[in-house]
């Protein structure tokens, strides 16, 4: 039987406070400053904020528990899969990445590490285990995909992408620890942007990385102090106040997208919607395998491009806005940015709000149409 890895969330409520001496801080202070008192040789002692800070140490603990393995934080997302990549290529190496990803992984491979001789590869999610791993370096996955919430066997992945001698790497921004655990299915590396509901807040940018194999974490630890992509303290303070409330908020999201997603698969409105737990979805068989929840995002196509906006926009209880993963409930139309999608689809990212009067503010605004 496998080793489960889940946290406990009652031990991460505590994890900082079990530590305390008479007299601290309950809450975690915020150390901002660059330069260390450090008269004499500088032996172990912090020496220096591009290196080390402790308010960021004591988020990647948090992160860590969440995890159950080591995480670096960085400045955002795509500085945590930039220093993932940039770590484990090098110039005549392959990488193969989603098609139907985030958009911005692809514009880095495209425009940056294609121009340093390493060869990229792009394969849609719902075929990606077609043609297998043989000759790739790296394999970045990315189930369910943003934004078409297409998914893909992890165990398969990482299984294959090791026998053919590769490093596996998953985006699990969607999901984050709670929803899908990437490394209990063999995958090498998960890279995750703490900006969308880790955060929860929609006030800061944040990401991390997260390995089991010491041997890929210290050049990407190496990577980070000697490129500066280093988290700001402030922000990682605001992370780790908002992991504190995670776990409520990500299964209020989860539970009301699920109630919601039924509902919307019956308005005539909708053309088209994807969500892993409906189980006429694609990707339900996976979702159902491998996810712990099937996430607080849904993919809808209405009517027209026109039709979208309306219903985006004429919603109280929608935020026209890009990103995901905050206490609001937010959509766009994702073709706007290149995706792609039908003009008119739309990713909804449902939030914190009762899910009654979330429902009928969607429900009236479709009704709208």
């Amino acid at each position: 039987m496998e080793k489960d890895f889940s946290p406990s969330m009652a031990d991460f409520l505590h994890l900082r406070g079990n530590g305390l001496a008479k007299g601290d801080p309950l809450a975690l202070p915020l150390v901002q400053s660059s330069m260390y008192h450090l008269p004499g040789f500088a032996e172990t002692f912090p020496f220096y904020g591009r290196v080390s800070n402790p308010t960021w140490e004591a988020l990647e603990t948090s992160l860590s528990h969440l995890e159950g393995t080591p995480c670096l934080a960085f400045p955002s997302g795509m500085a945590a899969i930039t220093a993932a990549l940039f770590a484990t290529l090098k110039a005549g190496n392959r990488l193969l990445i989603p098609s139907d990803g985030y958009y911005v992984t692809r514009l880095l491979s495209s425009n940056f590490l294609a121009n340093l001789a390493i060869e990229v590869e792009e394969r849609a999610t719902s075929a990606f285990l077609d043609g297998g791993f043989e000759g790739f370096d790296v394999v970045l996955v990315e189930s369910p995909s943003n934004p078409g919430l297409d998914a893909v066997d992890l165990r398969q992945v990482a299984s294959q992408v090791k026998a053919c001698g590769g490093i596996s790497l998953c985006d699990n921004t969607t999901l984050t620890p709670l929803g899908q655990r990437p490394l209990d299915l063999g995958i090498d590396l998960v890279v995750s942007s703490d900006t969308k509901s880790m955060g929860g807040h929609c006030d800061l940018l944040m990401g991390h990385v997260a390995s089991r194999r010491t041997d890929l974490m210290e050049p990407i630890k190496s990577w980070r102090t000697i490129s500066g992509s280093i988290p700001g303290p402030h922000e990682a303070w605001l992370l780790h106040r908002g992991l504190e409330t995670l776990e409520v908020r990500y299964e209020r999201m989860c539970s009301s997208a699920l109630i919601i997603a039924q509902r919307l698969a019956d308005h005539k409105a909708v053309q088209a919607i994807r969500f892993p737990g409906l189980p006429t979805d694609p990707s339900y068989c996976v979702a159902t395998t491998q996810q712990r929840r099937y996430g607080f995002l849904i993919s809808l196509t209405l009517e027209s491009e026109d039709k979208a906006e309306d219903f985006i926009t004429h919603c109280p209880l929608l935020r026209p806005a890009t990103s995901f993963g905050g206490l609001h409930s937010s959509a766009e139309r994702r073709a706007r940015w290149g995706d792609a999608v039908d003009p008119a689809f739309v990713r909804l990212s449902v939030g914190c709000e009762p899910v009654e009067e979330l429902w009928d503010a969607l429900c009236h605004s479709l009704d709208q149409l």
